[in-house]
């Protein structure tokens, strides 16, 4: 797992710490804080993809 580049967590009231990672190879990766060895993995556009649907209000009938 030491090719993973690791950002800083992502927080939320009351809510775990996520992280989002990426690797050389073009994969996009996404962990609670402190389980980095448990996480998921896709292509980095599948990350992308994923992030803007949810900033876009795609996955706001979760909340």
């Amino acid at each position: 797992m030491d090719d993973i580049t690791w950002e800083a967590p992502f927080c939320g009231e009351g809510a775990s710490c996520f992280r989002l990672g990426t690797d050389q190879d073009g994969n996009g990766y996404i962990a609670i804080a402190g389980s980095e060895d448990d996480h998921l993995t896709d292509s980095r556009d599948a990350l992308r993809r994923m992030i803007l649907d949810i900033k876009a209000g795609k996955a706001d009938h979760l909340l």
